[in-house]
């Protein structure tokens, strides 16, 4: 039998994760092998959402969001039962699509030197030995890896959780009406067991952004009869979806908010959605994924593969603020009363949305 190929430094996974992880390595001298499953960009179900946080994250990595025309975002809107919230941000946001800031960050990292390979997916793990088995076959094993797969599972290293929401996504064509709405905001639709969240994108389009639990899903039985639910609960989400209602919605079928990974092998980085998967509701999600991708290769660079178990440790405790906060959040207006509850008390202090946008970030350093 033929002995699986070595290699130094193996990423799986192009996301925002994975891609920061490369570009770190790569600065630093070492030649990481970043895997993508995708052959060309995609949007991903998750994403669109750039924080202040990620947003410097990004110029450190030297992306520049606005060059790629990323929509300046400075404020959000919480619709409720026909009320309606709004307040600042902590710091200036972006909207961007998935498809054009993964597809920057991939080059960046090409740049940087790391060696890119796409169209190829990872099927499975050993993670006692790193061997990585992939869908042509082949066998790779490496001294350090990187799991960047996003929400997404894999054989041998699957996370251990119980799924609670779907999640749904889908594009929305440019229109005078939704830019005039959305300009300079994100939008956020609050409803029983679930929200919706708008924002412009760099192109004009609107990324709509759909969190609904599993129960819910299946007692409307599939995603039209329940958007026609929606619309009838949410009427101000109706007349965004009114001049062009979307057809298709890219899925993913088991979305396990508030997870945390608690440990780790070596010579193992989990990193992204595998590391902490924070409710979209809060916008934080890319902002962890480059955090981690950095964090973890920083790592690496200093302690060697060895560090992995401890920095998985570290990283779980510092995700563990943001991560409870956004759950809470995200538990609190899915039910009506504490719904209700939330939106009188922005209502009449709308700071406190500020402040709460502000705990659900990962602290630097």
């Amino acid at each position: 039998m033929a002995q699986p190929a070595g290699i130094s430094t193996l990423i799986i996974g192009g996301g925002p994760a994975g891609s920061a992880a490369a570009i770190t390595l790569a600065r630093a001298g070492m030649t990481p092998h970043l895997v993508e499953r995708q052959s060309t960009p995609q949007n991903g179900v998750c994403g669109g959402f750039l924080g202040w946080d990620a947003i410097a994250a990004l110029e450190e990595l030297g992306i520049d969001p606005w060059s790629l025309g990323a929509h300046r975002i400075t404020g959000f809107r919480l619709v409720s039962a026909g009320r309606c919230v709004e307040a600042v941000l902590p710091g200036i946001a972006a909207g961007i699509s998935r498809r054009i800031l993964d597809s920057a960050l991939i080059e960046a990292a090409a740049t940087a030197g790391a060696v890119v390979s796409r169209g190829r997916t990872a099927r499975a793990v050993d993670p006692l030995t790193r061997n990585v088995r992939f869908d042509d076959g082949e066998t790779l094993t490496a001294e350090a890896l990187f799991l960047g797969v996003g929400k997404h599972e894999l054989r041998g290293m699957a996370r251990d959780f119980s799924v609670s929401s779907v999640g749904l996504r889908t594009t929305l064509p440019a229109s005078a009406a939704l830019h005039d709405a959305l300009a300079h905001r994100v939008e956020l639709h609050l409803f029983n067991d679930g929200y919706a969240g708008l924002l412009l994108q760099e192109d004009g389009s609107v990324n709509l952004c759909l969190s609904v639990s599993r129960d819910r899903l299946a007692a409307a039985g599939n995603v039209p009869a329940l958007l026609k639910q929606l619309k009838r609960e949410a009427p101000l989400l109706a007349e965004r979806l009114s001049s062009t209602p979307p057809t298709h919605f890219d899925a993913i079928a088991g979305v396990p908010y508030g997870w945390r990974a608690h440990a780790s092998h070596h010579g193992i980085f989990r990193i992204g959605d595998q590391s902490a998967v924070i409710a979209s509701l809060a916008g934080d999600g890319i902002a962890i994924a480059l955090a981690s991708g950095t964090s973890a290769a920083k790592a690496l660079l200093t302690s060697g593969p060895e560090a992995a178990p401890a920095w998985q440790r570290k990283w779980r405790r510092e995700c563990s603020r943001p991560v409870g906060v956004a759950e809470v959040l995200r538990q609190g207006v899915a039910a009506p009363l504490t719904r209700s509850a939330l939106m009188t008390l922005l209502h009449l202090a709308p700071r406190l949305g500020t402040g709460a946008a502000a705990l659900t970030r990962v602290r630097k350093g």
